[in-house]
């Protein structure tokens, strides 16, 4: 089992930058992919970006393509996000989310374990 802290949310202004951080517990933070979720008033929680057990293979929403990269360190049991170019339509709170094996696509039920949240706003 792992548990799953995110940080590093807040508010910025359009076009600026925030990195968010996803603490795991746990020495098996390596076998598992890992995946950065959002959710805004309102809607569902929608999928942003995967990343397999070594940080070498990424996925992106399109809506986050170029703007966002998602990487992770092993040895500090921690998955990074670094949000570039932010606007407001990416207000929201951001899960990370630990998933099976090796890799885990864009689908909630891919994921076992989650974070409690980060709240991100994006100010125009």
């Amino acid at each position: 089992q792992v548990q799953l802290v995110e940080s590093g949310g807040g508010l910025v202004q359009a076009g600026g930058s925030l990195r968010l951080s996803c603490a795991a517990s746990g020495r098996t933070f390596s076998r598992y992919a890992m995946g950065w979720f959002r959710q805004a008033p309102g809607k569902e929680r929608e999928f942003v970006a995967t990343i397999n057990w070594s940080g070498g293979s990424t996925y992106y929403a399109d809506s986050v393509k170029g703007r966002f990269t998602s990487s992770r360190d092993n040895a500090k049991y921690t998955m990074y996000l670094q949000m570039n170019s932010l606007k407001p339509e990416d207000t929201a709170v951001y899960y990370c989310a630990a998933g099976r094996g090796s890799w885990a696509g864009t689908q909630i039920y891919e994921y076992d374990y989650w974070g409690q949240g980060t709240q991100v706003t994006v100010s125009s």
